[in-house]
């Protein structure tokens, strides 16, 4: 049986107070990335870093999982990394939501053969057969597919691309050019009055990336 790596990645000293309030936990820009991985192959003058084999990168409640993760630190410390899946199948993002004290856990999770997080932006992208979901505990409350998925974890905005064709290297048979969301109304806190019809929605979405890249 092949050893696995554990890595500690440490981000440098970063001026995260002057932030502004996020709906995604907050400490996790502040985390280390640990990350697990069966083999590993880093170039310090690059400063790139590629884990191989049944990755697993934890950085706060941030977990990525796929085949391969390659990790780029840029000058001013801050780290980017791209998660590719096994041909045919999903790599995966998980993050845990803030929420008022004593209301229930929320949970953002998504999946598409390749996962980029930016660590400058704080921003997720999924792409190809892309999916998001939101929890509420354990109830999936909203649902989204697309063939590209932006996920802004400090403004909780989300943009979903459904593309007039199907990305390169979709499987044959996948619809491409439609967006599908399920979107639930939000719940009220305890004691509000009840939302009135026409509320927005907890997350907001928009059809089309505008060529945004």
């Amino acid at each position: 049986m092949r050893n696995r790596l554990t890595i500690l990645l440490s981000l440098g000293a970063l001026a995260l107070a002057l932030l502004p309030a996020a709906h995604a936990e907050k400490a996790d820009r502040n985390k280390p990335m640990n990350i697990e991985a069966d083999a590993l192959r880093h170039d310090e003058l690059k400063q790139t870093s590629v884990f191989t084999g049944r990755v697993v990168m934890t950085k706060g409640t941030i977990v990525l999982r796929g085949a391969q993760l390659e990790v780029r630190q840029d000058p001013d410390g801050f780290q980017h990394g791209v998660v590719t899946a096994e041909p045919g199948k999903r790599a995966f993002f998980r993050q845990k939501r803030d929420t008022l004290a004593g209301a229930p856990d929320e949970f953002v999770e998504g999946e598409g053969e390749v996962i980029e997080y930016d660590g400058r932006t704080d921003i997720v992208k999924l792409m190809r057969r892309a999916e998001l979901r939101r929890y509420r505990e354990a109830q999936l409350t909203d649902e989204l597919e697309g063939a590209i998925i932006v996920y802004n974890n400090l403004t909780d905005v989300f943009t979903v691309d459904g593309q007039k064709t199907a990305p390169a290297g979709t499987p044959a048979g996948t619809p491409g050019g439609r967006v599908r969301a399920v979107l639930a109304p939000k719940e009220p806190a305890s004691g509000a009055a009840a939302p009135v019809r026409g509320e927005p929605p907890a997350l907001r979405t928009a059809p089309s990336l505008g060529g945004a890249k």
